[in-house]
């Protein structure tokens, strides 16, 4: 039997979910200005990326209590104040938040929203808890690379460069200090795999 939407805590854990999701998108967006200042382009555009999934999230939730329309949902719950200026300290305050969603928030909002009877609400919250693991690891990735000075630095001397500003690739141990073609400096550089759309000359073979 379906508890009724306004009595459940599905109703309570959406609107905690929907706020998160605001915040997440406006620390992602706020990290994405801080590698912006400091010449990571390739870091910005990740974080805003990630920002982007994030705002999409909310409006999903958003979605799913439209029952409630004209409401007040009271919330209690922490949110973390990551006001770092260090780029480190904000792939590792992002990726732990991300693997709170992934592995505690979310499945116990499934849960519950399960034994309320609200099962699309239910998968809603496991989809976009896998999603959020993936995010988890995306900020891991770059956190390592991050760590060992590796942004810009590879062991492989056939690793591909791409410049995000013009589309140049360059082959080596580390991208040039500046594109040869438009001249961006070596922070608009990224390992041609990490680009969206780049197995698309797949096609053309």
């Amino acid at each position: 039997m379906q508890t009724s939407f306004n009595d459940s805590q599905t109703k309570v854990n959406l609107m905690r979910a929907f706020a998160g999701e605001c915040q997440s998108r406006q620390r992602y967006y706020q990290a994405a200005l801080k590698a912006q200042q400091q010449k990571f382009v390739g870091l910005e555009r990740m974080f805003r990326f990630t920002a982007e999934q994030e705002e999409r999230h909310a409006l999903v939730f958003w979605k799913l209590m439209k029952e409630a329309a004209g409401q007040s949902i009271d919330i209690s719950a922490g949110f973390p104040a990551d006001v770092f200026d260090e780029v480190q300290q904000l792939l590792d305050a992002s990726g732990k938040e991300e693997e709170k969603e992934f592995s505690v928030v979310y499945p116990d909002f499934a849960r519950i929203a399960a034994s309320e009877g609200y099962q699309d609400t239910a998968s809603k919250f496991r989809m976009i808890a896998e999603i959020e693991d993936s995010h988890r690891k995306r900020f891991a990735y770059y956190a390592k690379l991050y760590r060992e000075d590796k942004l810009f630095r590879s062991d492989d001397t056939q690793q591909r460069w791409i410049c995000l500003n013009c589309g140049h690739i360059h082959t080596g141990t580390e991208p040039p200090k500046d594109c040869p073609v438009c001249n961006v400096q070596q922070g608009y550089f990224i390992r041609e795999t990490e680009a969206a759309f780049t197995s698309c000359d797949i096609i053309g073979r």
